[in-house]
């Protein structure tokens, strides 16, 4: 009894109790991800008719060979790529330089500028009022919009800006400034280069957000052409549902047809969803090293 009261102050019941925490956590993220792979790779009866738990059944890469002479589909994965890579671009620029201005102690006024942006995160101008915006400004139904709308992240903005305050020394800078080199000089010589984790991080969190983004693109597009991937993953999602129910209203022999196009929808929509998150999943791995050091900006250092 002891023995067993010792073990629980211990430091290894502590881990062991943590270690089964996280395993648990693994699989409740792992399971999803599975599934969605698995139901990509089976028959589409399988995947409706619940015999598929965890590994494929009825091995068939039927929906991949379907989406991949899919004219849809690689239009929205070309936007895809326009939109976030370009898109990501702007946001990097607008977001580290307006960081680095405010987080300079020699800038005037910060702090109230700081409020609006604060009162941004917090009310809204609306979307009918942004709508009249964007038509008058002739970018509706325009790529241009796509890549320059959401430009900055007051939130993204902060953790920028608490990255320069905390973890560039105002001596270098001061140092740079005696040496001749411009404000501009100095944020692209010295501060960049020092701040590759909060960069990293900027562009995982942009990135995604961007990869992953269909509201805009119903609001403001109206030209399939210019369609990102995740526009046409929901055209697909909704067939899928509009199929299903519409099949309940019909003959017995329509039903079947129906229900035959919904099974195809769904394998469809499998199929997309790994096309869509293949890439998240490629770059994710090389930026977590500069990740895990971008998830402390902001910690308290002693």
């Amino acid at each position: 009894m002891k023995s067993f009261k010792k073990f629980i102050r211990s430091d290894k019941f502590f881990q062991t109790v943590i270690s089964v925490i996280l395993c648990v956590f693994a699989v409740t993220q792992l399971y999803p991800l599975i599934y969605v792979v698995s139901a990509s790779l089976s028959a589409p009866s399988a995947v409706s008719s619940g015999k598929l738990v965890l590994f494929p059944v009825d091995f068939t890469l039927e929906g991949y060979e379907y989406i991949l002479q899919h004219k849809d589909i690689w239009i929205g994965y070309g936007n895809t790529i326009l939109y976030t890579v370009l898109g990501t671009i702007v946001n990097l620029i607008v977001t580290l330089t307006c960081a680095y201005a405010l987080s300079r102690e020699e800038v005037e006024g910060k702090k109230i500028l700081m409020i609006f942006f604060m009162i941004t995160m917090y009310i809204s101008g609306g979307l009918i009022p942004e709508y009249l915006n964007v038509k008058s400004l002739g970018l509706l139904n325009t790529r241009t919009y796509m890549i320059i709308g959401g430009a900055l992240s007051v939130y993204n903005m902060i953790v920028a800006r608490t990255f320069f305050v905390n973890s560039i020394p105002n001596e270098i800078i001061e140092a740079a400034k005696i040496d001749g080199c411009s404000d501009f000089g100095t944020f692209l010589k010295i501060v960049l280069p020092l701040s590759k984790a909060c960069v990293a991080v900027q562009i995982l969190y942009y990135g995604v957000a961007r990869w992953n983004a269909y509201f805009n693109a119903m609001i403001y597009l109206d030209d399939r052409d210019k369609y990102p991937l995740q526009m046409f993953l929901r055209e697909i999602l909704i067939q899928s549902k509009i199929s299903m129910d519409a099949a309940m209203a019909m003959t017995a022999e329509e039903a079947k047809l129906m229900a035959e196009m919904a099974e195809r929808a769904d394998l469809m929509k499998y199929c997309v969803i790994v096309v869509s998150t293949l890439p998240m999943m490629i770059i994710y791995p090389k930026l977590q090293k500069f990740f895990e050091k971008g998830v402390m900006i902001g910690g308290v250092k002693g």
